[in-house]
């Protein structure tokens, strides 16, 4: 009798191992990890209305991990000395830490770590993309 049971033991937890494999290879469990990872860079505003607001950017830029778009527009306004002395100094921050720093637009700059480098377009490329564009424009006709 006691090895009717064990057998009927036997038989029961195999299926049940069998349904949560089965159960286990439906769906893909995924950790936290991926999410911590994601946001070691941070892409962050920034608004220069005073020279002493600068601090604050080139703190965030020697940390490595920011991305900063600066509107320049209210120190533009305010005082174009003290705008030139901010991108400077903003300038000579990025060429320290080996970052990147560009403008566009009228009211915007993008400063970026070591990690990172802007896309600039020449003159001469762009006018040999449009060109390369029209040719493919004209054989498709």
């Amino acid at each position: 009798m006691r090895n009717f049971f064990l057998g009927l033991k036997e038989r029961l937890t195999k299926r049940n191992a069998e349904s949560e494999m089965q159960e286990s290879d439906e769906y893909v469990e995924l950790g936290n990890e991926s999410a911590g990872e994601r946001s070691k860079v941070i892409v962050r505003p920034f608004m220069l209305d005073d020279f002493e607001d600068i601090r604050q950017i080139l703190d965030s830029l020697r940390e490595g991990f920011t991305v900063a778009l600066i509107n320049i527009k209210p120190l533009k306004e305010k005082d174009i000395v003290e705008l030139k002395r901010a991108i400077n100094k903003l300038k000579k921050t990025c060429d320290a830490i080996d970052g990147d720093i560009a403008g566009f637009g009228e009211d915007y700059i993008v400063a970026v770590p070591s990690f990172a480098k802007i896309h600039r377009a020449t003159k001469e490329g762009e006018a040999a993309v449009k060109e390369e564009a029209a040719k493919t424009e004209e054989s498709q006709e």
